[in-house]
Formats: structure tokens, sequence, C-alpha cells
């Protein structure tokens, strides 16, 4: 069973070499970061790096060697006794005990350990024989990309995806400090839309006095983040790359100030900023005295602020209202004292078309320029946000398909197809269905298959948009369990429209010719 750790909103400071080899020093690095997490009150890592350097380094490089990382690896040999006591440190802390192996028996060692979390550095994520050890170890695995292709990335998540493993994915740049122009934040954007189902995070390398790169991962969709951390001394001196205590809760403190400046992903208003913006609204007034009765022109009014509590807004102005009091010059236009001129029906088609174009986008969804939209609404338009669906026709031949659209709270009464066979794949968002009796909860993925003359509805609570995959279909093919339906006029439960309608729904359809008109 895979660990219950979450990564979403985890801070990790990756201590690596800046133990330098002493436990003691270890020891304050820990209780400095602990002491950053409680401030912030943040879930927070603390990470090793292991290598069995006995078998790690060859041995003709063990004494003398060219290579810069060896002798800092064995100046900073710790025993795993010494690594115990850390991480029982770690743990006392409040701190999430986290690991990079190197190698296999790295792995092991993790394992025996007791450690949380497991860390595949950028350099080990191509390392397939590591990768494959790692996948056996059971813990969740967080993994950077630094210096990987597409390909090598697409590989490595079908690779975790495949064996079941639970992972995370960091946006790195292996360059020791990161200039500010290889930081390559936009590539935050492509591993979310490339894998929405993984938690994407940032490892960052950037000089640590500044944390704009950490809050613009804020704002890019990153929910984990990674820095160095140390202690400096006279004894040990922190890299170019690696944040001190002040340095690294600045850099909390910058994060968690980018997430309260985000906020959330719904859209959302408040009382205050409602009372803010209608201050600053325009009022409609009348231009001259009017008297009650007679149909308003833009040459009748004009628009002023202050607005008045229940005055009409300069927004919600049409030509056509009526007047149903005497108005004196620049006197108010107030909501209670008006009949607007209105076409509900459309209204509230229209409105639902501008929910549904936004659904598309979201879901990345493209429509061509040439279909038709059929509004099914089987008790009347005005329920239409209750008991309706939208329907785009893509082909009808002796196959069909078509795109249906369901905003939230929409519901599909029950009903079957004499000669139609289809089946229902979810594009986006979450759709019920209840076929001959038997009900299910489809994801975006999931596929439904319903056969000739069986019972079946559907609804959304979310909003859904679902491909319908069927044989050849027929107007006169829907058998309604509510018999009053299946007696009502095509044209009373279907309004057909040619794209979304535009001017073909409401009161200027009848400038029209006969064959577009909505409902013909």
């Amino acid at each position: 069973m895979n660990h219950p750790v979450s990564f979403d909103n985890l801070f990790i400071f990756e201590m690596a070499n800046n133990h330098q080899g002493s436990v003691e020093h270890g020891l304050r690095i820990i209780q400095e970061m602990a002491q950053i997490a409680k401030t912030h009150h943040i879930r927070a890592a603390i990470k090793f790096q292991f290598r069995e350097l006995d078998t790690f380094i060859h041995p003709a490089h063990r004494v003398k060697t060219d290579n810069k990382h060896i002798p800092r690896f064995q100046s900073t040999r710790l025993a795993r006794a010494d690594f115990e006591t850390l991480l029982e440190a770690s743990r006392r802390a409040g701190l999430i005990p986290m690991c990079t192996p190197f190698d296999e028996a790295s792995v092991d060692q993790i394992v025996s350990m007791g450690f949380d979390i497991l860390k595949i550095g950028s350099c080990s994520a191509s390392d397939w024989p590591l990768l494959e050890k790692a996948s056996i170890s059971n813990l969740p695995i967080i993994v950077s990309t630094g210096g990987l292709s597409v390909k090598q990335i697409d590989d490595l998540a079908s690779f975790f995806d495949h064996r079941k493993v639970r992972f995370a994915m960091m946006h790195c740049v292996g360059i020791y400090p990161t200039p500010d122009d290889r930081m390559e934040l936009n590539q935050i954007d492509f591993l979310r839309r490339r894998y929405p189902d993984v938690t994407i995070g940032l490892s960052s390398h950037e000089d640590p006095s500044v944390a704009i790169a950490a809050q613009m991962a804020v704002a890019k969709g990153a929910r984990m983040y990674e820095r160095h951390i140390g202690v400096g001394t006279d004894t040990f001196k922190l890299n170019a790359y690696s944040s001190g205590p002040a340095q690294a809760e600045a850099w909390v403190a910058a994060i968690l100030r980018a997430q309260a400046m985000c906020g959330t992903q719904e859209r959302r208003t408040t009382p205050e900023e409602q009372a803010s913006l209608s201050s600053l609204k325009r009022g409609v007034f009348a231009r001259k005295g009017l008297t009650p009765g007679n149909a308003l022109t833009i040459d009748d009014i004009y628009f002023a602020m202050p607005i008045q509590e229940g005055q009409l807004s300069s927004g919600e102005w049409r030509d056509g209202v009526l007047s149903l009091d005497e108005l004196s010059v620049d006197a108010p236009l107030m909501r209670a004292k008006l009949k607007m001129k209105s076409d509900p029906d459309a209204q509230v088609l229209f409105t639902a078309i501008h929910s549904m174009k936004g659904m598309l986008n979201e879901a990345r969804v493209a429509l061509n320029t040439e279909f038709k939209a059929e509004f099914s609404h089987h008790y009347g338009i005005p329920k239409f946000l209750e008991w309706g669906t939208t329907i785009i026709e893509c082909i009808n031949r002796d196959y069909a398909k078509k795109i249906l659209i369901m905003l939230p709270g929409q519901k599909h009464p029950s009903h079957f197809h004499k000669r139609k066979e289809e089946s229902f794949q979810v594009l986006y968002g979450t759709l019920e269905v209840e076929v001959d009796g038997r009900h299910r909860t489809l994801l975006p993925g999931d596929l439904q298959l319903v056969p000739q003359g069986v019972w079946h509805r559907f609804w959304s609570d979310t909003g859904a948009i679902f491909e319908e995959i069927s044989s050849t279909h027929y107007n006169d093919d829907s058998f309604y369990e509510d018999k009053v339906i299946n007696i009502m006029p095509r044209n009373e439960r279907k309004t057909l429209v040619n794209n979304w309608g535009r001017y073909q729904i409401g009161p200027f359809a009848e400038s029209l010719p006969d064959e577009t008109i909505a409902g013909s």
C-alpha cells in the first residue's frame, strides 16, 4: 500500500552535503528549519542524500580523481548510526524525513530506516536500474526533471504509472546557481498541462537572496517547493545556491504571500468588493420630462454616477424600457417602476451558451465552424437549467458522433432508443448515468455503452462534456418514461440553431429566413 504522505503544498529543505559530515552541524540545520516550519505553520520535509560509497565510486577514483564531486562525497561520509540520529531528530522536530538514493543499495537503506518519501534527483531520472529499485520501495516518489527531454519525461511518467507508483515531478534546471534567463519557469505550465493528474513543483537553484522565482512558480500552479539549505559558520561555508536560515525563512514567507495573493481557482466575489464597485457605477436618469407608458430610447435618458440603491444601472439599460410613473428631468429610473422589454426564453439559452463556451474553453474541447446546436428542454425553456442538455452534432451517417454538454445541476429524463446504440465517453467533469437501473459515476476517460432498447438517464452535479458515438441518429427514435414528453411536438422540447444561434434565438429571429429560425 502506498504511503499516505501528501505532496500538496510541501516545502522541502534539501540538506544534501550541508551537514558536512558532522552530526552536530546536521542537528543544528534540522533545528533551524524546524523552527521556520513551526513559525509559518507549514508541512516541511528535510531531505538527505545516500550513496553507498564503497561501491558507488570506482576503485581507481577512490584515492585520486579529477571528478570534483568524489572528494566531497568522501569527506562528508556518515555512518548509518549517524544518519539514524539525524532521522530521529527530524521526526522529533516535526519534519518529514525524505532521502535521495544514488544507487540501489541506498534504496534498501532508505526503506529499512523508515524514511517517508524517496526523491530521485535529475541526474538519476533516466537511471533505469535505480528507478526500477525505487519503484518497489513502496514509498511515494518525487522526481526532478532537470536536463530531461520531453520523451524522457514521458517515459518516466509512464514507467511510474505502469507500476502504480504514487509520484510527483519537480521542474528543475541543473545549473548551480541558475541565472535568471535559464530558470525556464514556463515549463511548470507545460508539465501541468501534459500531466494533469501529477503534482508539479519547483526545485530551484537560483540566487538564494531572490524569492521572485518561487512566487512566480506559485502563480503558475506549482504545489511543491524545494531549496538547498544550510547554516553558514566559520568552519562551514554555504555555496552560491544554498539558503541560510534567514534566507530560507524569507523564501517560505514569499511563497506563502504569493499563495495568499493567488487565492483559489474558484471565481468568487465579496460584498466588500461589490460595494466598492457599485460606488463607481453609473445609473440611468431621465434626460427630460417623461410620461408613463411610453417606450424609452437612448435619447430619453443619460447615464451618470452615483447610482442609487434600486436604480437601473447603465449595464442593465435596453431600448424599449417602459416607465410606469411620470419622471421629471434628472429623475432616476428605479427598477420597481419600470417594465423591461425582454425575451426570457432567449435569455435562458443565451446565458447557458455563454457558460458552455467557457466550459469548452476550460476543457480544451474545440468545435468546428459548422455545427448545429440542439438545446433539449423537455419541460420547457424556463426549466432548461434544471432539465436540459445541449447536443452538438458533429456527423450523422451510418455512424454518428455528437458532443453533449451538461451545465452543473442539469438532468436528462429517462428514455430509450429502438434503433440507436450509443456509447458515452466523458471528456470533462463528472457524469452520473443510470443504465437499466444501474448507477455509475463517470470521470474523464470513462466509457458507458447504452444498447438498443435499454432505459437510461444521466445528470451532472458539477457539469460535464462527453462524446456520444452511436449508430445513425433518428429524430423519432427517443421514447421517454414520462409519456407527456412523448406527445410533445419536437419544436416544443428542442431548439435547434446553426452554430451557437447568435441572432437565431429571440426577437431577431423574425428577420431571418424561415429555415434558420430557432425551433424550425
